[in-house]
């Protein structure tokens, strides 16, 4: 007993000689707010400790020598600090950085609508466009019942924010495309060349997009195309309006897939009436091809190929006089050919470059007269993206757009025609301050042919994150497109036209509900005007609104529903009007309810679409005030069902306007007045109340639950 005791005293002497070391300080983050519970230790030791509420922690370690501090807490970066540990006492002060998650890191939300990578803030997807009633598959309609856009019925393309549909620019892979819709007679809508389920992603910009993309006005639609395919697979679908067949061939890094689709209008056209005289209903011939593979363990490269046969001719009656009509015959061939590589140069930096070809040839008849058009494009691209830190991204890159085109009317040795080389150089910035906090600042440099100029356009955006699922965003950016080349070709010393975007936004995305507000103002110079026959870039004006954007497929059981409103306050002083008029194709007002409701023991979904555009104004040549007309509402309500009685077979039906109303979306006059002094006008109105589609689709495949419900 007596021994033990000596023991314990030898021991806590021992303890007493040894030289100790009291280290202490206090735990903050970088605005000095202390950080409680952080794990403080020496490093490779046992001695350490957590700092209390206020940040402080105190401990005592018998290690001599030079050692390592370490302090970790979580959601910031390691700290690490050198200690000379001779000192019986040491005060040290730690500051913690916080680290950058991609994950949860803000992100720029101001005039993008975006469905990608899902690390990213996911709105809209390839299967909302396909399933949205009304849209029958196209992208423009679909994107239609967004905020931002407008419906203009008897074009079918996109208009945003005041903005005319040749203002919209597509982009796949990251490559221009020139025409990305298909022909159409006067006043019919036309739909987008490329269908929905081509791409794996979908970045749909309303402005202050990114200085990569040039050559945009108002706005940028951004597709990057899927990756190889998984399954071998056959497709059949008989259509109302025609047929196509599919295969897709998968092999263990690459896949090919190469699709062939007949349509033709007559014999629908026969059950249904039309506004239209047509001497011949449209019919097209399309074949199109995909290849991708996959190089080494990053790289992937991507071939796509898109060729279109479409005709159709008809009869344009004279609006005083219905005796007196033009045969109007229209031939149009279409070739797109798109190459892409994309691959990892390090861990931190990768590589994109790509390569397309556009050819679009028009033969054009008005009665005897023939016109032709060749109109042909190629676009080459190279692209870096990397990180310098996890706080600083950067994208830059260079591209050569040459575009030309040339028109010729038989009865004329002269063409009409340009060559156009733009080359650009473009370099953005992703600077992330905190979580909470990003900046992108950048801007575009572009060299035009034509006018021999040069140009540099600045763009920058804030976000910051207001709370954990909100957050606001700020944008500014300088854009510019060339002049529309009806005009060039006649004008080829035209300046590109110009637009200034100003956006603030605010996105809150909880609970798979979404609730975003924006607000806009754009300002437009160097627009195209007649003055005295000629052609000049004395045009300007301006666009301004508030959008509204509301989805939610959590509150009810398998729905999923949308409502989106816009208010656009927009003028323009451009081509031939006398002074700054709001454009015949806007109106103030843009309200969309889309709903959808999957029926799971049934094996079917229903969706039904609701539109309303308020009145758009129109000039009365037999009025003194210039655009003072007014349309009536414009209002739709359309409806969609699939059916799937086998897993591999799908029915699908779908009916536009549903209430049959007689929407009108202008008048057309006379050129001249009659004897009363008085212009004759006429409606112009939807071909047919009513569009209806029905389809059966087939897939022969190895798995048999494989169908085509998401391509719909």
């Amino acid at each position: 007993m007596k021994g033990n005791i000596i023991s314990v005293l030898l021991l806590l002497l021992t303890e007493i000689l040894v030289a100790q070391t009291r280290i202490s300080g206090t735990v903050t983050d970088a605005k000095g707010e202390p950080i409680p519970g952080a794990n403080i230790l020496l490093l490779n030791t046992y001695d350490g400790t957590t700092s209390d509420a206020s940040g402080k922690f105190d401990f005592t370690t018998s290690e001599a020598g030079i050692q390592t501090l370490v302090v970790k807490f979580i959601g910031f970066k390691e700290f690490r600090q050198t200690l000379d540990l001779s000192a019986s006492k040491l005060e040290v002060g730690v500051t913690l950085k916080e680290e950058v998650n991609q994950l949860e890191a803000v992100t720029i939300t101001a005039g993008a609508f975006a469905a990608s990578d899902e690390s990213r803030r996911t709105i809209f997807k390839a299967l909302d466009i396909a399933t949205t009633a009304g849209a029958t598959a196209d992208i423009a309609g679909a994107l239609n019942t967004l905020p931002g856009t407008q419906k203009v019925g008897e074009s079918g393309r996109l208009f945003v924010r005041g903005g005319d549909g040749n203002e919209a620019r597509t982009f796949i892979d990251g490559m221009l495309v020139l025409d990305a819709y298909g022909p159409a007679a006067p006043n019919t809508p036309s739909r987008g060349r490329f269908l929905p389920f081509m791409f794996k992603g979908t970045s749909f910009s309303t402005g202050g997009y990114s200085a990569e993309y040039g050559q945009a006005l108002s706005s940028a639609l951004v597709l990057d195309s899927k990756d190889e395919e998984q399954f071998s697979r056959t497709d059949i679908g008989l259509l109302s309006v025609g047929a196509d067949v599919a295969h897709t061939q998968a092999w263990e890094k690459s896949s090919w897939a190469g699709k062939v689709g007949y349509t033709n209008i007559r014999p629908y056209f026969n059950l249904i009436s039309q506004e239209v005289d047509w001497v011949k209903p449209p019919e097209s011939l399309e074949a199109s091809s995909a290849y991708r593979q996959r190089v080494g363990k990053s790289g992937m490269f991507k071939v796509y190929g898109n060729y279109n046969h479409s005709n159709f001719s008809l009869y344009d009656h004279a609006v005083g006089d219905p005796s007196v009509k033009v045969l109007q015959d229209l031939r149009n061939n279409f070739g797109y050919l798109n190459g892409s590589y994309k691959t990892s140069l390090t861990p931190k930096w990768s590589l994109r470059t790509g390569l397309s070809y556009t050819a679009i040839d028009n033969d054009v008849s008005l009665n005897a007269l023939k016109i032709t058009e060749a109109d042909k494009g190629i676009h080459a691209k190279v692209a870096f993206d990397g990180s310098l830190s996890d706080k600083l991204e950067l994208r830059a890159g260079g591209e050569v757009i040459n575009h030309e085109y040339q028109a010729r009317v038989d009865t004329s040795t002269r063409a009409l025609g340009f060559n156009e080389l733009i080359a650009a150089a473009f370099l953005e910035a992703d600077v992330y301050t905190s979580n909470k906090f990003v900046t992108r600042a950048g801007g575009r440099v572009e060299y035009n042919s034509l006018i021999n100029q040069g140009s540099i356009d600045p763009r920058i955006s804030l976000a910051y994150k207001t709370s954990k699922n909100g957050q606001v965003s700020v944008a500014y950016g300088k854009f510019r497109q060339s002049a529309n080349q009806q005009w060039l070709r006649s004008a080829p010393d035209l300046l590109p036209e110009k637009a200034d975007h100003y956006i603030l936004n605010y996105q809150l995305i909880q609970h798979n509900r979404t609730f975003r507000i924006e607000g806009y103002y754009k300002t437009y110079s160097d627009l195209v005007k007649f003055d005295d026959s000629a052609f000049t870039n004395n045009g300007s004006g301006y666009a301004r609104g508030i959008e509204l954007f509301w989805r939610d497929n959590k509150t009810f059981r398998n729905v999923d529903y949308w409502v989106s409103y816009s208010f656009l306050d927009t003028e323009r002083n451009y081509l031939n009007t006398p002074y700054s008029v709001t454009p015949s194709f806007a109106s103030a007002h843009n309200f969309s309810v889309v709903y959808k409701q999957f029926f799971v023991k049934l094996k079917s979904q229903l969706g039904f679409t609701y539109s309303y555009t308020s009145g758009r104004p129109y000039n009365n040549p037999n009025e003194e005030i210039f655009n003072n007309g007014r349309t009536k509402s414009y209002q739709d309500l359309s409806g969609n069902i699939s059916y799937l009685p086998k897993p591999h077979l799908i029915i699908y039906f779908s009916c536009t306007n549903l209430l049959g109303r007689d929407n009108i979306f202008g008048y057309q006059f006379s050129k001249a007045p009659d004897d009363n002094g008085v212009f004759a006008s006429r409606p112009i109105r939807q071909a047919a109340p009513r569009f209806i589609f029905l389809g059966v689709f087939i897939t022969l495949s190895k798995n048999k639950s494989v169908n085509q419900l998401p391509s719909l």
